[in-house]
């Protein structure tokens, strides 16, 4: 399928491992320049000399809980690429988990920083460029837990449900100007979060990790019919799609990759 959006710019965050990467790969694969961002300390620059063979591909250290980093991030990609057409925003955490009444404020606000106003931060400072053009697709990671949420992660349930309020709203006030903003939510996908939360019920119960996993499909996950985890490019192909020319009337939705598991319709 022609994807039409070869030459555009897109800026990735939360792109040196998991959806992020994979994302970044297919839109390089569709002929799309590329910038990469991740905070510094990872795996940026090994993923930019991974993907450069598939195109023109930039890796940008940034933290998107700062507005300082933020804008400086934008400032460098214009300077190296141009100002970008496509947001895909992946940066994300886990954040606080427990028993509600055991979570700090602190682990509250740190999970809220990074996930919800990360993409409000990001977005804000990519929408501009995108009006002046006439032409923007962004696309925010949601998650299953931001309408399904589960009593341990309340945190990062509240950060995703706020997500997926923020690209409807964003999405009613700058579609006119032809920015489509939507939402991607998966569910329980192999990426480096999910492998650290894996190894710690391992040690927990005393298992291996592919124990580990089915036993969390089996009483944590049981609306997912294949019962596997997905693989990040199973969710980067979607948001490929809605970055994508053959979505053209897709604005406000929330797209949900996550074999079932949300419960209801």
């Amino acid at each position: 399928m022609n994807l039409d959006i070869s030459d555009r710019i897109a800026l990735v965050t939360g792109a040196d491992s998991g959806i992020g990467k994979e994302t970044a790969r297919r839109l390089l694969e569709a002929g799309v320049r590329v910038a990469i961002s991740d905070k510094a300390g990872g795996e940026l620059d090994r993923t930019v000399a991974e993907l450069s063979a598939l195109g023109e591909v930039v890796g940008v250290e940034a933290d998107v809980t700062d507005g300082v980093s933020v804008t400086a991030l934008f400032s460098a990609v214009r300077d190296q690429v141009g100002d970008p057409d496509i947001l895909v925003n992946c940066a994300g955490v886990t954040g606080a988990t427990g028993d509600f009444l055991e979570v700090d404020d602190k682990g509250w606000l740190e999970t809220l920083d990074i996930n919800l106003m990360g993409a409000v931060r990001t977005a804000r400072a990519a929408i501009p460029a995108m009006r002046a053009k006439g032409w923007g697709r962004v696309v925010l990671i949601g998650s299953e837990d931001g309408v399904q949420p589960y009593v341990d992660e309340l945190a990062y349930c509240a950060s995703k449900a706020g997500i997926i309020n923020l690209a409807k709203g964003l999405s009613k006030a700058y579609g006119p100007d032809n920015i489509l903003v939507n939402t991607v939510s998966p569910a329980f996908i192999a990426t480096p979060m999910t492998d650290k939360m894996m190894a710690k019920r391992a040690e927990e119960r005393g298992v291996d990790v592919e124990r580990a996993i089915e036993s969390f499909l089996e009483e944590e996950r049981p609306g997912m019919a294949l019962k596997r985890r997905g693989r990040a490019e199973e969710v980067a192909d979607m948001i490929v799609f809605l970055c994508s020319e053959r979505a053209s009337f897709i604005n406000g939705a929330n797209m949900r990759v996550d074999s079932g598991s949300v419960m209801t319709i």
